[in-house]
């Protein structure tokens, strides 16, 4: 895992924020290498150890639903590169029609899709992804284009390495679903409250990358599906940036003068 030289980042990156950030990973080559020798390792190992479970959780998606085992998503990662994300599907197909945020008690999944999505197997497949290098174990959830409109510069400074399956924001916010469920647009919350907060957790991610922060970042995740419940020390990282997200004003302005 190498971080591209500063010209040949996107334009957008290419500014004063994402250069904190990049100034940073430039200083941490080794553990970069070190980061994917287990991306490879670890996902390798992982697919053939839970190849019974792909095979268990494909047979009863099927069963249950008409539609394909995976859902393969256009996400984003590294220097806004689209990617399509491996996931079990956990919804009925062509659910992502609607909105695309998931709240509590969603009709659009299925009891199958309940039972993975509580025990995080719906992301095994991105296993598949980590091995492709499309995704990383400990990084930025991959977001889909119209929240990635909402980045400020300095959230741009996710993109410098590849989408994650796991981090801190997810989390504290492993509950995120429940809280959307409250408000008729879930849309609002979560980019006027949730992302600015869980990007204040992403980026302090980029400044503690190393491997030991990856597997402390694991086993939480482990805990956290076997019920133990983290929460964020109040304000602790209040510092490291501004929580904001750009408006729809502002994203159709940025649109204007890019396209003249």
């Amino acid at each position: 895992m190498i971080v591209k030289k500063w010209e040949l980042l996107p334009e957008d990156m290419q500014n004063e924020k994402v250069r904190e950030y990049y100034d940073i990973l430039q200083k941490k080559k080794v553990s970069l290498v070190i980061k994917r020798a287990f991306d490879i390792v670890a996902s390798l190992c992982l697919l053939v150890v839970l190849s019974p479970v792909f095979l268990v959780t494909a047979v009863a998606i099927k069963l249950e639903s008409k539609g394909p085992v995976m859902y393969r998503q256009v996400r984003k990662t590294t220097y806004e590169r689209d990617f399509r994300i491996h996931k079990f599907r956990s919804m009925y197909q062509n659910a992502d029609k609607g909105h695309l945020l998931t709240t509590k008690n969603d009709s659009r999944v299925t009891r199958v899709g309940a039972f993975i999505r509580k025990f995080k197997i719906d992301e095994f497949g991105q296993l598949i992804d980590v091995l492709k290098g499309d995704m990383t174990f400990v990084g930025v959830r991959p977001q889909v284009q119209k929240y990635v409109d909402h980045y400020t510069d300095e959230m741009k400074a996710t993109f410098l390495l590849p989408a994650g399956i796991t981090s801190l924001a997810s989390i504290y916010y492993r509950n995120e679903n429940e809280l959307l469920s409250e408000f008729e647009d879930p849309d609002v919350l979560y980019l006027s409250e949730i992302l600015p907060d869980k990007m204040q957790y992403n980026l302090l991610g980029i400044k503690k990358l190393s491997l030991t922060y990856d597997l402390k970042i694991i086993l939480m995740t482990v805990l956290t599906v076997f019920g133990k419940d983290y929460k964020p020390a109040k304000q602790v990282y209040s510092d490291v940036f501004t929580p904001k997200v750009k408006s729809d004003a502002e994203i159709a302005e940025e649109a204007e003068v890019k396209h003249g």
